[in-house]
């Protein structure tokens, strides 16, 4: 999702950190926050059109989610015993029904690992602190889910299908000896990728052009699925690395590319068999059980600039398409999620990547679907920087409304909402949930779940 950060959550009283704020504004022509100015609608490349944003009116239905990140303990901490992760857990999601969210995205696979019992994967290292070590006779999933549900909340099991690290200071053979022996990165070292990052650490990753590989993540999906009653099967943004890998698979491009594609293509088609798998897996799980799982991502938010690709946005980021061969515009297209959350971590004013261009882009990209569209919103950004000011997110909000295709917002993370670490961005929550979120709002469906 972003650049990890260690930390654990405390207990946090719900009603310390909430000031009321009136409506969320009249309609007005916004401003940069650096220069005064009327805010230009695609940054640089699109310097004549400003960017104006209506009054905030709540909707009966809208998606209001938030992401608990497990990794590095970001959101929520290690427990040894059911008593703690039970008592931590309902702090969680009680402050999220308060807050008048209606879903939580936790990570339950941070790592080729797992918070639940399975046969595919060892126990997270992130949920007791040490990777194969259960919390006695506890499955962490059952009781979230069935405390989600309790308060109106969809969970959707969040997992990360690749990722073995985030980087360490040894290489891939000195690592996998520190995994448990359950570990199927442990068990098929020859499916994990090993790339040099720029800062010296050593990034591995499951090789997503290994036929077993894309296997291991739909057995993972089905264990899932018939054991527990999730809401929705969640992927977040990390398919190939953002960094350049090389040629580090080029074993596997000879070996397993009949159709002769270009390096390129073929990475591109490998993560595309293995969204169509998923996707797959969940349908015919709904066939048989009768339930309506759905199967969404949220990937980086730019697919691919104008300039690279005429299909593009008006941006000049990294693209997704290009760096991490994830063709997320065709994955809507062709009807292989349910739904999807770009995270447009921007503001307005930002000059590659302007936040109204990319809103417009992504909801051209869903017109004519079936595919749910989420906007994720970077609440950790806010305070950073100048031009991340506390009111932004709420007018993207505001802007969000007049996009007939975007239903709702996910925001990163759950620990910025409850413990945010400046004044900028308590004073930004305060005006999203006391001046936004006053009501409850019902969750919209997902007509193209099978």
């Amino acid at each position: 999702m972003r650049k990890l950060r260690a930390g654990i959550l405390p207990a946090v009283v719900f009603g310390l950190l909430f000031t009321g704020f009136g409506l969320c504004g009249a309609n007005e022509v916004l401003k940069d926050p650096t220069t005064g100015r009327p805010v230009r609608y695609g940054g640089r490349f699109e310097t004549r059109r400003t960017v104006s944003v209506p009054p905030y009116l709540q909707r009966a239905r809208e998606m209001r989610g938030v992401w608990v990140a497990t990794v590095e303990n970001i959101d929520f901490g290690r427990h040894t015993d059911a008593a703690g992760f039970k008592r931590d857990f309902i702090a969680v999601v009680n402050n999220l029904q308060r807050a008048k969210f209606n879903a939580i995205f936790f990570q339950v696979r941070p790592m080729c690992d797992a918070f639940y019992p399975s046969k595919h994967n060892p126990w997270s290292r992130w949920m007791t602190g040490k990777e194969g070590q259960a919390i006695p006779n506890f499955d962490p999933l059952a009781f979230m889910v069935a405390e989600a549900h309790k308060r109106g909340l969809e969970f959707h099991a969040w997992l990360n299908p690749y990722r073995v690290n985030a980087g360490a200071q040894v290489g891939k053979t000195a690592y996998l000896k520190t995994l448990d022996n359950k570990s199927f990165a442990k068990r098929n070292p020859g499916l994990v990728l090993e790339s040099k990052l720029a800062n010296g650490r050593y990034s591995l990753f499951l090789n997503p052009g290994e036929p077993r590989v894309v296997e291991h993540i739909a057995d993972t999906i089905a264990e899932i699925l018939e054991n527990y009653p999730v809401d929705a099967i969640h992927f977040d943004d990390y398919f190939y690395l953002y960094s350049d890998i090389g040629t580090i698979d080029s074993a596997s491009f000879q070996r397993n590319n009949p159709g002769r594609l270009s390096l390129e293509d073929w990475r591109r088609g490998n993560v595309d068999k293995a969204i169509y798998t998923v996707k797959k897996t969940v349908d015919a799980y709904n066939r048989r059980s009768g339930r309506k799982v759905a199967f969404g991502v949220s990937p980086f938010g730019i697919w691919a600039n104008k300039k690279s690709n005429p299909n593009g946005s008006l941006t000049g980021g990294k693209q997704s398409y290009y760096a991490q061969y994830a063709d997320t515009r065709g994955w809507v297209r062709k009807g292989w999620v349910d739904y999807i959350i770009p995270q447009l971590y921007w503001p307005f004013s930002h000059e590659v990547a302007a936040y109204a261009a990319l809103a417009d882009w992504w909801s051209d990209a869903v017109k004519g679907t079936r595919v749910r569209l989420f906007i994720g919103q970077g609440l950790y950004r806010v305070g950073a920087e100048r031009i991340w000011q506390p009111r932004e997110l709420v007018d993207q909000m505001r802007y969000n409304q007049m996009l007939f295709n975007v239903d709702g917002t996910v925001i990163f993370s759950y620990r910025n909402v409850f413990m945010p670490g400046n004044g900028q961005m308590k004073e930004a929550v305060s005006r999203i949930l006391q001046g936004c979120w006053r009501y409850p709002a019902r969750l919209p469906d997902y007509p193209n779940v099978r």
